[in-house]
């Protein structure tokens, strides 16, 4: 398993899922997890990364591809707690 991991709660089946499209942070977070399916209520995500957390916070109403595609920027770091 990936040490990058989503910070998301447990969806309903009829929960609606946006795209959400990670901008900003550290270059070392992988392309990869930069694009994730989140519930379209989600105004932040908080990634595992590297011993820390990522945070993103949403902005705007939509990308380029509509309002099922959200950008969420990066706010800052935390460290884990031990």
């Amino acid at each position: 398993m990936s040490d990058t991991v989503k910070d998301a709660t447990k969806q309903t089946a009829n929960e609606m899922l946006i795209r959400a499209i990670l901008v900003g942070g550290p270059s070392s977070l992988p392309e990869m997890h930069r694009i994730q399916s989140v519930s379209a209520q989600k105004d932040k995500i908080k990634v595992v990364h590297q011993g820390g957390y990522e945070h993103f916070e949403r902005r705007g109403c939509g990308g380029d591809s509509g309002p099922e595609e959200i950008h969420f920027h990066w706010t800052m770091r935390t460290k884990v707690a031990e």
